[in-house]
């Protein structure tokens, strides 16, 4: 069993009584050096710091502890958010692990701005990327950033005036909850970005960002193909709409994007929820790094990129909840390696401008069922003087649910 203590930037003054007796009695305590240099000295107790890198180095490390001793493992204010509780539970199972937390960062962080918890979102950056932030920016918008380090200020500006938000509030707060505690407030965002030479912030802060911009996208599908850097590989606006419509993403499931061209199809199902995931297959290098640039830049840095061709490149990929495949339809085994990669209740969306191809899918669709539509789009175009239709290639699209 580990048991998991939330200390705050307070140190040992700010547990309670009982927090306190269940890290005194602890044979084995384990956490970050700045964490146990918080505790009084406890004759014949082992300290040790976490493994790095943590996630990888865990197993073996917390074997080592040996399992029949009582393990207490200090965490930053409440374990379950962005903390070491999540990834010990993942790890262990909920039987095996404890958790007594303190109060969170994020909790003193709202308090101290006068933000309710329903008026705010919050993003996590401990180990991630800081384009994450992106996806959250919209006018009016209230952001509670976690940061990294000690960098991540100056970082969250410039993704902050480069994305138009410059004129954000942005407050860093360091050592909340602390003897420490500093607040820096920055009225337009760009300031920091100007002036980072002359700003230090402390290595454990959180960022609040009140946001000034322009609107930059919406979260339901079809975002404006000029949204993606492309070289005309793209699912263009109004048939992305439609497959992704019938990709149908839920959170928490997985998609694989299949002759993912510019990555427009991987990109808007992850910005439907922040626990989608998505691997998008490309088999032109130039193209797969286009994918990672257009990721990063509309706030989905997650975007898993196979540099490969369907359908080997598909054999060792995580099992997806639904599949898009906007090209390579008709090359050998794709269809069957993706319909057997589906269970029950996934979907697959395919799209063809090719005569062969709807050739195929005819016959899917007559073999499978599911639903064949031929999509036609027309936009308006200067006819001399006048303005008229110009028609699109039709897209024929089958559609099919488990």
């Amino acid at each position: 069993m580990i048991i998991v203590v939330g200390i705050g930037a307070d140190g040992w003054d700010g547990l309670p009584d009982r927090m306190r007796e269940v890290v005194e009695t602890a044979p084995i305590v384990v956490g970050a050096q700045r964490q146990l240099d918080l505790l009084p000295e406890v004759a014949g107790q082992r300290r040790e710091l976490w493994p790095t890198p943590l996630r990888e180095a865990l197993p073996a490390f917390l074997s080592s502890l040996g399992v029949r001793q009582q393990v207490v493992a200090l965490a930053s204010g409440d374990p379950y958010v962005s903390g070491i509780g999540t990834t010990l539970t993942e790890l262990l199972g909920r039987e095996n692990v404890q958790v007594i937390p303190g109060v969170s960062s994020v909790a003193l962080a709202r308090a101290e701005m006068g933000w309710s918890s329903e008026s705010c979102a919050v993003v996590s950056l401990v180990g991630r990327p800081v384009d994450l932030l992106r996806r959250e920016l919209a006018p009016g918008r209230r952001i509670i950033a976690l940061s990294s380090d000690e960098e991540t200020p100056r970082q969250i500006a410039a993704i902050l005036d480069e994305s138009g938000y410059g004129d954000s509030a942005l407050t860093v707060h360091g050592d909340l909850g602390g003897p420490e505690h500093t607040t820096k407030h920055f009225d337009q965002a760009a300031r920091v970005v100007n002036t980072v030479l002359r700003h230090e912030f402390p290595r454990l802060n959180i960022v609040t960002i009140s946001c000034v911009g322009p609107a930059l996208g919406g979260w339901v599908a079809g975002l404006p193909d000029d949204c993606f850097e492309h070289d005309g590989q793209l699912t263009k606006r109004d048939l992305r709409a439609s497959a992704l419509a019938r990709l149908a993403p839920v959170p928490g499931e997985r998609l694989w994007d299949v002759g993912a061209g510019a990555g427009s199809v991987g990109i808007e199902w992850l910005r439907s929820h922040p626990t989608c995931t998505a691997v998008a297959i490309e088999s032109s290098p130039e193209r797969a790094q286009r994918i990672g640039r257009n990721a990063a830049r509309l706030g989905v840095p997650g975007l898993m990129v196979v540099e490969g061709r369907a359908p080997a490149a598909l054999s060792e990929l995580p099992a997806p909840d639904a599949i898009f495949i906007g090209g390579g339809a008709t090359r050998d085994g794709v269809i069957d390696a993706c319909l057997s990669a589906l269970g029950p209740g996934g979907r697959l969306v395919v799209h063809g401008v090719t005569l062969e191809t709807e050739q195929l899918l005819a016959r899917l669709y007559q073999e499978h069922g599911g639903e064949l539509t031929r999509i036609s789009v027309e936009t308006t175009a200067p006819v001399g003087t006048f303005t008229g239709w110009t028609p699109a290639r039709a897209v024929t699209q089958w559609a099919l649910r488990r």
